[in-house]
């Protein structure tokens, strides 16, 4: 029996969807801010953008000392922005994506935590997008055998960036909820108060209404403090759990973020956040079924494998694979590429992969 190793193709809608989400994070920023609040002198820092050193590679270099042209600049790179958050050609915008990140984290004067996770993502879904040869990157992976994308090196290259990813937001979480746990706030449970009485960080006066009789609650204030703790630390050991628990704890991650969100105003930071937690918690190579993504060729045309079914649908017939992809619809889609251990690396998919193993 010859020897198999599989590895599962990166470019599905998950980790599309996570570019979208933080790349949407970044336009943000730039689109409700302006030129003169973004790039503001700082005390004993000086002058922003600092065009000095490794800084001055960012985009906001051309134009230091002008807010006219600075506020230009930041418009053109809401549309490079927007252009990624679409999924249009993965492979294209990844490095633009990129440059825009470090140009912003580099070039404001105002910087959080989201414009940092933001460039670290960011750079490390370049990996997998500059082998990603579809079109949209909301598609299904592309069949057996179409197009320079199908091949295991490209497919091992992307995996690795993604592994990275949830790597750095393990390692993120865990650091986050440990360090929150020497202070005496964090545990006596009281820790939400201070954030939720902060003028600067508290929540919105239409929202306070509702925040202030929690917060004033010991109950209250003593779950809003705790309960992210332990959302933090499931993120950070997440892997560690199957994935039918990992599905909650997405769940859970994307609901805190939300309400950090509503509560703080923090949105770029909150999708940013999304986007790694939508690569940490889903399986490497899975795919969220969409009923209007058909599976596609590396040129954005449906595949001969989808173009059939849908005609024997438009016939009324329906294959045993289709039947079978109707019963399964809300589970995670994998694809992987079986590598021969004495031959090229052909893509295909999972169960094409099993019947390669079963095969003499």
């Amino acid at each position: 029996m010859s020897s198999r190793r599989h590895i599962v193709l990166p470019w599905t809608n998950v980790y599309g969807l996570a570019r979208t989400l933080v790349a949407l994070g970044t336009a943000g920023t730039l689109v409700a801010s302006s030129a003169e609040t973004l790039f503001r002198p700082v005390a004993t820092l000086g002058d922003y953008p600092p065009c000095t050193s490794t800084a001055a590679a960012g985009v906001f270099c051309l134009a230091p000392d002008d807010h006219t042209r600075l506020t230009w600049i930041m418009w053109g790179c809401v549309a490079v922005l927007l252009v990624v958050a679409s999924g249009w050609r993965p492979r294209l915008t990844a490095l633009p994506h990129a440059y825009v990140n470090y140009s912003v984290f580099s070039g404001i004067s105002i910087i959080d935590g989201g414009d940092q996770i933001a460039l670290v993502l960011s750079v490390l879904f370049v990996l997998p997008a500059l082998g990603d040869g579809r079109r949209w990157h909301w598609q299904q992976p592309p069949d057996r055998g179409t197009g320079p994308s199908s091949g295991a090196l490209p497919a091992l290259i992307g995996v690795s960036g993604l592994v990275m990813v949830r790597v750095q937001m393990t390692v993120l979480y865990f650091q986050a909820a440990a360090a929150k746990l020497p202070h005496a706030e964090w545990q006596d449970g009281t820790a939400m108060w201070y954030w939720g009485s902060h003028l600067e960080f508290g929540p919105a006066p239409w929202l306070d209404t509702l925040v202030a009789p929690v917060i004033t609650a010991p109950l209250g204030v003593a779950l809003l403090t705790w309960v992210p703790l332990v959302i933090e630390f499931s993120l950070a050991v997440s892997l560690l759990l199957p994935q039918r628990v990992r599905w909650w704890v997405m769940g859970a991650g994307l609901s805190f973020h939300l309400s950090i969100a509503v509560m703080m105003g923090l949105w770029s930071f909150a999708l940013a956040m999304a986007g790694g937690i939508v690569v940490l918690c889903a399986p490497l190579g899975s795919s969220f079924r969409l009923r209007f993504i058909r599976r596609t060729g590396p040129d954005g045309e449906p595949s001969p494998r989808s173009a059939e079914k849908g005609r024997e649908k438009e016939n009324g017939r329906e294959t045993e694979a289709e039947r079978e992809e109707e019963a399964v619809a809300a589970a995670p889609a994998r694809r992987s590429v079986p590598v021969p251990a004495d031959a090229e690396p052909v893509a295909g998919d999972t169960a094409a992969a099993r019947r390669a193993v079963a095969e003499p």
